[in-house]
């Protein structure tokens, strides 16, 4: 069975293994969650990810990353935003700040998936993809 929003389905089973207290998720990759990776990795709320090929299928192994113990989380919230049966968009002057500047807001530009930090200094908007604090 297809799937209709595969990018709620990774930042799902990372906010599922965040809250189990595991130290890895494997998600199926694509080029657009590899960019949303990059970007939490960027960002520090992931260790790092793996490219692992299983077969004709491609899967990201990523490491979650906690505090000083697993109670501590360096992820605590991440929501989608922009989903299939309702697109949100954004302007330059209109990028959304996520806890007045303490999240991050990922972005979809013509200049590819970034933060919307980056954005604002690039002067693009985009699709809003997701939150996460």
């Amino acid at each position: 069975m297809t799937m209709s929003d595969p990018i709620a389905d990774m930042l799902t089973r990372i906010r599922n293994a965040n809250t189990a207290k595991h130290d890895t998720v494997d998600v199926p990759a694509s080029k657009m969650k590899l960019a949303i990776a990059d970007i939490l990795v960027d960002e520090g709320y992931i260790a790092k990810y793996d490219l692992v090929e299983d077969g004709n299928f491609k899967n990201m192994h990523i490491t979650l990353k906690y505090g000083a113990n697993k109670n501590d989380k360096i992820i605590t919230g991440i929501k989608r935003i922009s989903k299939p049966g309702l697109r949100v968009y954004a302007n330059k002057e209109e990028l959304p700040k996520v806890l007045g500047g303490l999240g991050v807001a990922i972005i979809s530009t013509n200049h590819g998936v970034i933060t919307d930090k980056e954005a604002r200094k690039l002067g693009v908007g985009g699709e809003v993809l997701a939150f996460i604090w």
